[in-house]
């Protein structure tokens, strides 16, 4: 493990932190453990583990289980983790038992459009539907599900920060909708189960996030600034600049993530995301000073006059509220740490 991970980890772990007796004996399942949250979600279980001594097991199910054991040996490894070959749509209830389940498992936010829309939604719904099943055969009682900002639909104009009660949502009309209607749906069947009585589900709806594991080369415009910089700059923005967004630090999202699932409160959503709000172009500019990148900063297109900039930024109060949440990694941190991570990361 890097040192700057172990740090990060370590800090986590500090006052702040999750509580982590619940987990004590746990048996968990988690889908969508190989990318970006099942990353960070997995090194602070791990690490938690570690430091207390909780007895836990996780399934973690990967469609290539010997393609994450070459990417992350000492996750895949552990003996607290065992693998479980098989994509979401094929899960079936296989007599094991799972005292808790987190569901990560998705198609990501920026590929929505692409491709093929009706497969991305049924993906969302059938697989949300077949963890459900798993979970109630399996005699699980809390569930996380990882939902999406995106359910709200485009921020409306003069709305600095998204609620959870906003009502709004994506155009239902437009195929680009596909994976916002799908998280919909998918917290809906979750919605469903709580009502039945059997299980405590608790919604995750995130927005952007920053930190370690996050792709460089992607369709994410943090990730693409620190590689630009990285390369010697200019660091390149692809459109005008305008949308504002805000990003949560890989650690602060996994801590978030274990306080939901513990803490929070059965059938209610709570926003997992930054405050602190960026225009892409503020964004570019801070990678360049922040990573003292030589060229600046490019701006492809310029803005077009008396057009709204787009928004994607949420209202977090109810997580600080009731669950006592907060940011502990500035972005400016978590800019810092991205370029380390990818300069110096070894065998994670």
């Amino acid at each position: 493990m890097s040192a700057l991970l172990a740090a990060d980890l370590a800090r986590l772990l500090g006052p702040g932190g999750p509580d982590w007796r619940p987990l004590r004996g746990a048996r968990l399942l988690l889908t969508g453990g190989t990318g970006f949250f099942g990353g960070w979600l997995l090194e602070s279980l791990l690490a938690a583990e570690a430091a207390h001594r909780l007895g836990v097991r996780v399934a973690v199910l990967t469609r290539d289980p010997a393609a994450f054991a070459r990417a992350r040996p000492r996750l895949a490894g552990h003996p607290a983790v065992a693998l479980l070959q098989g994509d979401v749509l094929e899960l079936r209830p296989s007599g094991a038992r799972y005292t808790h389940v987190v569901h990560a498992a998705t198609t990501v936010a920026p590929l929505a459009g692409a491709g093929d829309p009706r497969r991305l939604f049924d993906t969302i719904v059938e697989g949300t539907r077949r963890v459900l099943e798993v979970a109630r055969q399996a005699g699980s009682r809390r569930l996380l599900l990882v939902s999406s900002g995106a359910i709200y639909g485009r921020q409306p104009t003069g709305l600095a920060q998204l609620p959870e009660e906003h009502l709004g949502g994506p155009d239902p009309l437009s195929p680009p909708s596909a994976y916002a209607e799908g998280k919909r749906a998918a917290e809906l069947l979750c919605a469903c189960a709580a009502a039945e009585g059997w299980l405590e589900p608790v919604v995750a709806r995130g927005f952007a996030f920053s930190g370690p594991y996050l792709p460089l080369d992607g369709h994410f415009a943090i990730g693409n600034f620190v590689r630009d910089a990285l390369a010697g700059g200019p660091i390149r923005v692809a459109g005008d600049g305008t949308p504002s967004r805000s990003y949560l630090y890989g650690a602060d999202l996994a801590s978030w993530l274990w306080t939901l699932l513990l803490e929070g409160r059965p059938g209610r959503a709570y926003n997992v995301g930054s405050e602190r709000a960026v225009t892409i172009a503020e964004l570019a500019g801070l990678v360049a000073a922040v990573l003292q990148a030589r060229g600046g900063v490019e701006v492809a297109v310029a803005p077009e006059p008396g057009r709204p900039a787009e928004r994607y930024v949420p209202s977090t109060r109810r997580a600080r509220e009731e669950l006592s949440l907060t940011e502990r990694w500035t972005l400016e941190e978590a800019v810092a740490r991205m370029a380390a991570f990818a300069q110096g990361s070894t065998g994670c």
